[in-house]
């Protein structure tokens, strides 16, 4: 057995059997081919300018796979400087937000915001300032009305009634209070 003609395939189920190369591969179609029938020239394309044209695409083609390979290359480069100088994408990103927010800062939309929320939160304060001083006086000018003098007369009655006399500011003691309370408890 020519070893030249043995399918080497571990996984194909003509392990290790002859292949015939007699068959000729000229029978089967080949896209882009020219003459191919399910590829027709456009119109106003003649043989040679189509073949010019996949020729410059081949090139194209080719340029563009040659800089991925030149990009990924440079891309691994800069990623092992990264790792040398210690940044890590996580300090680059906190880098960024930095910066960012610095950006965000120094911007005039941000000056001119913070100086109208300023101005709005001094004018808020003075008002609040006025709005707690008219009603501090209103309370004032009701506690000497005859009204709430009133009130407060007939509450006073009613806090005598229920407490008693001792109920301005003496202790009043629970009648179940029969034991002494001592100055450090147990606990």
């Amino acid at each position: 057995m020519d070893p030249a003609s043995q399918d080497i395939n571990l996984n194909s189920p003509n392990k290790g059997l002859v292949v015939d190369h007699t068959d000729s591969l000229s029978d089967v179609p080949v896209e882009g081919a020219v003459g191919n029938s399910a590829n027709p020239l456009p119109p106003g394309l003649t043989e040679e300018e189509a073949e010019e044209l996949r020729t410059e695409l081949t090139k194209v083609e080719e340029e563009i796979n040659t800089l991925r390979q030149v990009l990924s290359a440079k891309e691994r480069h800069a990623a092992e400087l990264k790792r040398k100088l210690g940044l890590s994408p996580l300090n680059e990103l906190k880098q960024n937000i930095s910066k960012s927010w610095q950006d965000v800062q120094t911007s005039n939309a941000y000056k001119k915001t913070q100086e109208t929320l300023s101005q709005a939160g001094q004018k808020t304060s003075a008002a609040l300032t006025t709005v707690g001083t008219v009603i501090s006086k209103r309370l004032g000018d009701m506690r000497n009305s005859a009204t709430f003098k009133s009130f407060e007369d007939k509450m006073g009655n009613l806090k005598y009634k229920v407490v008693g006399p001792r109920g301005n500011g003496e202790a009043v003691g629970s009648p179940t209070d029969t034991t002494p309370t001592q100055e450090n408890p147990p606990f």
